[in-house]
Parts: C-alpha cells; sequence; structure tokens
C-alpha cells in the first residue's frame, strides 16, 4: 500500500489547452478513491499523470512522501486497468494473468500458485485455459482486473472499466471490485461518468468540472451536503431540483408560488444578508412528500408527465415556467394534467448564491 500526495497539479497541452488546473489532494494508504465527472472534465487526464503515462506541466506528485515527477510507469510500481480489457487474444486467462510474472522472472511454481489464488478470489477457476474471445464482458473485465492484482503493487489506477458492459454485469462488477479492493487493501484511484459507481464503491469521491476540482468528499458528504450546484446536480438520481428566484421581504418567489426563508433561518441577521439577491433553492426529488405537511413548505405543481419504475415513480411537475421531478410511491402517485400540492420539509431546503452558484450554509 501508498500513500499518496498531489500538490498543484496542472495539465497544459502543447496547443495551450489546460486541462487540469491546480488539483490538490491527500489519499490515504488503502483508500478507495473515485475521480467522477462529465466527459472532458479532466479526471482521466490526472490518473494518466500519476500513472506516469502523461507529463505534468506543473505542481509535484509524491508517493509515500517522495516526488515521484520524473518516475516512469514502472518505477511508479502502480497496476492499471482500462476502458478496452487490453488482453492478449492468442494467450489462454492462464497466460494472460501469468504474463507480467512471467517478464519479471518469477519461478514457474510461484506463478502458478499466484494465477491460481487470483483466479479463485475473481470466479476464473474453470476459465484458466479460455482464449478470452471465448468469454463474455464480465468476464474479461475480471481477467483484465486480474493482470493488475497479480502484481501486488500497492497503487490500483481505473480507468472507466466497466464502461463497455451491460447493466447487470456492471452491478456485479461494482461489487466485485468493492470485495477485492477490501481482500488487498491496496491504494485505489478509479475514475468514472457514473455516479452510482462513484456512490456505491468509493471512499472519498472528487467532482470535477472542466478541469477544476468542485468538491472532495465521502459519498454521505456529497449528497447531504453538496457545495454548489454542479454537485448538487451531478450526485443523486434523478437529479437535484431548482428555482430561481431574488429575496424580497424574507421571501422568495418563483412562478406564482413565494417560500418564506424565515421558517428556515431562525436569525434575522442571517436573513437579512439575502435582501435584495438572487438566490437557488434546490430539493431532491425523494425529500418531497405529496400533500400539505407540517414543518414544511407547500407548493401546488401541475403534473406533466409520470415515469412507474416499480418501487417508485417520477412525476414531471410545472410550478409556473419551471420543471422539476418529483419521487414518490407509486400507489400514492398524482394523476396526469392533474394539480398536485407537495410539501419540502424545512430542513430539506438547499439554498445557493445565484452568482457564484455556491452553497448558503
Amino acid at each position: 500500500m501508498a500513500y499518496l500526495t498531489l500538490k498543484n497539479l496542472n495539465k497544459i497541452y502543447p496547443n495551450g489547452f489546460h486541462a487540469v488546473h491546480n488539483f490538490n489532494l491527500e489519499i490515504e494508504k488503502g483508500e478507495f478513491i473515485v475521480f467522477v465527472g462529465s466527459s472532458g472534465c479532466g479526471k482521466s487526464t490526472t490518473l494518466r499523470m500519476i500513472a506516469g503515462l502523461e507529463e505534468i506541466s506543473s505542481g509535484e506528485f509524491l508517493i509515500d512522501g517522495k516526488r515521484a515527477n520524473e518516475l516512469g510507469p514502472r518505477q511508479r510500481e502502480v497496476a492499471m486497468v482500462f476502458q478496452s480489457y487490453a488482453l492478449y487474444p492468442q494467450m489462454t486467462v492462464y497466460d494472460n494473468l501469468a504474463f507480467s510474472l512471467t517478464l519479471q522472472g518469477v519461478d514457474e511454481d510461484v506463478i502458478e500458485k499466484k494465477v491460481e489464488k487470483t483466479a479463485k478470489i475473481l470466479g476464473l477457476t474453470e476459465y484458466l485455459d479460455r482464449l478470452p474471445r471465448a468469454l463474455s464482458g464480465g468476464q474479461r473485465q475480471r481477467v483484465a482486473v486480474g493482470r493488475a492484482i497479480i502484481r501486488k503493487v500497492g497503487i490500483f489506477l481505473m480507468d472507466e472499466p466497466l464502461s463497455n458492459l451491460d447493466a447487470k454485469q456492471r452491478v456485479t462488477m461494482r461489487s466485485e471490485i468493492t470485495q477485492i479492493h477490501k481482500e488487498i487493501g491496496a491504494t485505489t484511484i478509479y475514475v468514472t461518468h457514473d455516479q452510482t459507481e462513484a456512490m456505491t464503491m468509493a471512499d472519498r469521491i472528487v467532482v470535477m468540472k472542466d478541469g477544476y476540482v468542485q468538491q472532495v468528499g465521502t459519498p454521505h458528504d456529497l449528497y447531504f451536503e453538496p457545495a454548489n450546484v454542479f454537485v448538487a446536480g451531478f450526485i443523486g438520481e434523478p437529479p437535484m431540483n431548482f428555482f430561481r428566484g431574488t429575496v424580497k421581504d424574507g421571501k422568495v418567489s418563483f412562478g406564482d408560488q413565494q417560500i418564506d426563508l424565515s421558517k428556515k433561518f431562525s436569525e434575522i441577521a442571517q436573513l437579512k444578508e439575502f435582501e435584495g439577491k438572487e438566490l437557488i433553492l434546490g430539493f431532491r426529488p425523494e425529500s418531497i412528500v405529496l400533500g400539505e405537511q407540517p414543518d414544511a413548505y407547500h407548493v401546488t405543481c401541475d403534473v406533466e408527465l409520470t415515469e412507474m419504475l416499480g418501487d417508485t415513480t417520477n412525476v414531471y411537475i410545472m410550478v409556473g415556467e419551471e420543471q422539476a421531478i418529483l419521487k414518490v410511491d407509486p400507489h400514492d402517485a398524482p394523476s396526469l394534467d392533474s394539480k398536485a400540492v407537495f410539501s419540502i420539509p424545512y430542513k430539506s431546503l438547499y439554498l445557493f448564491d445565484g452568482e457564484t452558484e455556491n452553497a448558503i450554509r
């Protein structure tokens, strides 16, 4: 295991494109860190700088407190799993797993024991004599993971390893990778655009946008205490709803509705700070309750569309010209083209600065 330090890492390409801006992060030994964000946010570029596959334009990368900027990939002792399986098609599963050890000149008996142990962990024992083309996508991905873990390095880097799998295989592999991490305990950095993968697998998540880190925290932190509108809208499915309005006499108006902020803020002095400012009100689809509830804001809406998903129903609504999604019990879902009233508990309302889009605590 290794601990990693990233100090003000920047990546600027020869054409002047600034892909990563002042990336700072301390990663503890054995942590499972997930970089998440939409395409082009800089997460894979940061991973490649850690791997030694991309040159660091400025800043410092340390492994166990020692500068590693100038070290090559092999010297950094990292194992990487890519989006493509990168298996040798002419080699059996056994030979694919054994390949890196063979190159190192490891004794054949030792290789056999390590391959058998790795195959057992990954459920590949009965497939050792098969070629990659005879395996399913999930099985091939397990072989790719196996080639990484068999090397017994202290750092695992995974770049969207599940993106080529179907939905059922992704769920299975998520749990398998998490279990493997628990067993071997290596420091792991995992890149994905899928916030579900991030939330279910990570010890901590790094949310990125346009090359900048937006927030670092546990899944609980990011869900319940988002730093800004981007994080709040990125984490959660369906995403958080947002209404914009300007504060007047302690009230925010949106559409034909009004919310009295004094219900949420007991201190008048704090409330006065918002007067005349544009705020963004946020609430999660699952935090609402249909009907008028105590200790909550009451909002009247028009029901536009419903999606029955089994255990829940998504209800698409309009409040004036603002659209939102409510997540409700399917037995309680309102009918189409009807009027409905829902309640947002005071504690479930989020406020963001209308200009900076940063959270107001």
